[in-house]
Parts: C-alpha cells; sequence; structure tokens
C-alpha cells in the first residue's frame, strides 16, 4: 500500500493539470459561443461547458474515460467502431514486426558477435537506419508494396520489424558480449566448441538483456504499426482511428485511439515481462 502512495500521487496531479488545461484550452470556444449568443457566461458556467464540448480542444479525462468505455464496451467486438476491432487489426501488423524484426535482431547480433566484418559492417548501417524518420519511409514502403498489389498486413509488419529490430540488435549484442575473458578461456580449457561456448555461457548470459530489449522493441513496433497505417488510408486500424478522428474533428475519438494503443503496449511489455521471468527462472538465473 505504501508504494502506491506515490503513484496515486502523481497520478492525482496528472489528472488535475490535464482538467486545468482542458479548461483553458477550450475557454474560447465556449466564450465565442457565448458572445454570438448574446450572453454572458459565469464562472462555473464557463467552466461546465469548458468541460462538456462535443468536440473540445483538449478533452476532459472523463470524456476519454467515457470514450473508452463506449468504444470497448459499448459496441459489438466486430463492429467496426469498436476500438477493439481496431485494436486487433492493429495487434496482428504488430506481432507479425515484432517477430520478423526480433528474428533479424537476434541473427544479426550473433554474425556481429562472432564475425569481426560484420562488426565492421553491418553495425555502422544498422545505426543508420534508425537516423531516418519513419515517417518518410512508411510511404514509400506502402506505395512501392502497393505497385505490386501487396496491401494490408505485410506492409505495416515491415514498418514494424523496420523500428523493432535495432533494440533487439543493440541489446542481443551486449548480451552476447557480457562474458569476460576469464569465462571464456575457461571454456576453452574445457574443450568446448564455439557452438558450445555459445548456447552454455553467451546465450544464457544474453538473456536478461534479450528480455529488456523485447519489451522496447515490442513498444517500437506498435508505434511503427500505427504510423504505417496513417498514409495507407487505412479503414481498420488504431491508425485509421486517428486518421478519422483528425479529418472530422473528433479529438475525443483521437484521445480514445491513443489511449487504447497505450493499453495494448502495456499489455504486450507485462506479457514479455510474464515470460522473462518464467525463462530466467527455469535457466536459475533468478529465484
Amino acid at each position: 500500500m505504501k508504494n502506491a502512495v506515490p503513484v496515486l500521487t502523481v497520478l492525482v496531479a496528472i489528472i488535475l493539470v490535464w482538467y486545468l488545461a482542458a479548461i483553458g484550452m477550450n475557454a474560447q470556444w465556449a466564450r465565442d459561443q457565448a458572445d454570438r449568443a448574446g450572453t454572458t457566461l459565469t464562472t462555473t458556467q464557463l467552466i461546465a461547458d469548458t468541460l462538456s464540448q462535443e468536440r473540445p480542444v483538449l478533452p476532459a479525462p472523463h470524456q476519454v474515460a467515457k470514450g473508452l468505455w463506449d468504444g470497448v464496451f459499448g459496441q459489438k467486438f466486430t463492429s467496426k467502431r469498436s476500438l477493439v476491432y481496431h485494436a486487433g487489426v492493429t495487434l496482428g501488423a504488430t506481432l507479425a514486426g515484432f517477430v520478423m524484426g526480433s528474428l533479424a535482431g537476434i541473427l544479426l547480433a550473433i554474425g556481429i558477435v562472432h564475425s569481426r566484418t560484420m562488426d565492421q559492417s553491418v553495425m555502422p548501417w544498422a545505426v543508420a537506419s534508425q537516423t531516418v524518420p519513419i515517417l518518410a519511409i512508411a510511404p514509400m514502403v506502402i506505395v512501392v508494396f502497393a505497385s505490386i498489389g501487396v496491401t494490408g498486413l505485410i506492409p505495416k509488419a515491415i514498418i514494424a520489424a523496420w523500428l523493432s529490430f535495432f533494440p533487439v540488435l543493440v541489446g542481443m549484442v551486449k548480451g552476447l558480449r557480457t562474458p569476460d575473458a576469464m569465462q571464456l578461456d575457461l571454456m576453452r580449457s574445457w574443450n568446448a566448441s564455439g557452438p558450445q561456448s555459445f548456447w552454455r555461457l553467451r546465450l544464457p548470459s544474453s538473456m536478461p538483456y534479450l528480455f529488456a530489449s523485447l519489451k522496447v522493441a515490442v513498444a517500437a513496433a506498435l508505434v511503427g504499426t500505427i504510423v504505417g497505417e496513417l498514409p495507407a488510408g487505412a479503414t481498420a486500424g488504431l491508425g485509421a482511428r486517428l486518421l478519422s478522428g483528425s479529418y472530422y474533428g473528433q479529438t475525443i475519438q483521437i484521445w480514445s485511439a491513443l489511449f487504447m494503443a497505450a493499453a495494448l503496449a502495456a499489455g504486450l511489455v507485462i506479457l514479455i515481462g510474464v515470460i522473462e521471468r518464467i525463462t530466467l527462472r527455469r535457466m536459475g538465473l533468478v529465484r
């Protein structure tokens, strides 16, 4: 309970600041509407109006909460108005890109650790690949694949993989290089082969680093998927909800989709954390 107090304090402070910001940012619209009607708003009426507008500049927390509730529980899960439906579409591409990016990162890391040539050639290119803004890459990927008739999940998964492979690559390289010279000399003194040293020393040592990087990678994959949905003119997915909300000024819809994306990312990170604890416990790395 004591540990929850600081978290709840920060949460309450954030909500309070959010309400104050909503009042300040929505007040001008309320005043303009009152001027057109030839009336004057009291402070109480102004606050009430700013927190109940249909299309506010900044939705209040209770408006976003209601939008989330309606989007999750107020619709059939198969409805195209359901946030669960759109989250499922985004989740599919996210997981596909995450798996692709993670496998690429792990394989490249193994090659980099065991080959000086790959270390000097691949690693700089991997770093350089992350300096290109994903907003510039996503439209090109979508257009190129659309020109050959490939649309839907695959282009979005490739964009997600582009963002997710780098954290895994860096974390895995660091983890595989964790064993020091004494440990490697000990393996050689036991006449262990290269593959045996890898499976029994390097790989177990890299597990904590790998899972830490996977948590970053899965969140990056989700961001990549949502970005990939924006220029595609998609009609499904959280990115599509964000885009349609921006077209029609539905700020509550935008914020609801954002919070749904955050909840989805949190769920994926928690899932990886559970797998991490089970794996490390079975390997004897944690109690």
